[in-house]
């Protein structure tokens, strides 16, 4: 088990950008040859917008995982629910992406919002400053399935 804080602190980060980066390399084709081309509502943001955003998110749920991690107090079910969530975020890529199904990822989107929920209410619980580094998170999740929404129906 890893002792070192900052190890701890720099592997959560590192974990977060690799799901984004599988994210990210598994969606390039799609946005070129799919993405591009399919309907969206005018409020639709830049595609240059997506990375930086979710680079920073993807770096506050890492740190806010490991302050809760540094609380030490019964945190396995919050860090459980944080991977469990990471695992929905990279699963909606997946799905909207490369399938192609906004559909599919619609419904999944569901289940990433209220996994997002459920995670930042439990770090809450452990430590108010992680809660609130996934308060940002769960509005762009609900800006996505907003969006995701639009696009399935306009499709």
């Amino acid at each position: 088990m890893l002792r070192n804080k900052w190890a701890v602190l720099a592997l959560l980060i590192l974990i977060c950008l690799v799901v984004g980066t599988l994210g990210g390399l598994s969606s390039t084709t799609a946005i070129e040859d799919w993405y591009r081309t399919i309907a969206k509502p005018s409020w639709t943001p830049p595609d240059a917008v997506f990375g930086p955003v979710w680079t920073v998110l993807y770096i506050m749920m890492a740190v806010a995982a490991w302050l809760v991690w540094r609380t030490g107090d019964q945190v396995r079910p919050a860090l459980i629910l944080f991977f469990v969530q990471l695992a929905l975020n990279l699963a909606w890529t997946l799905l909207f992406f490369a399938a192609r199904s906004p559909g599919l990822a619609l419904i999944e989107v569901v289940f990433l919002w209220l996994g997002v929920l459920f995670t930042m209410l439990a770090f809450f619980a452990r430590s108010r400053a992680a809660g609130w580094l996934f308060v940002p998170y769960l509005a762009w999740v609900s800006f996505a399935a907003v969006l995701n929404a639009a696009i399935w129906m306009m499709n």
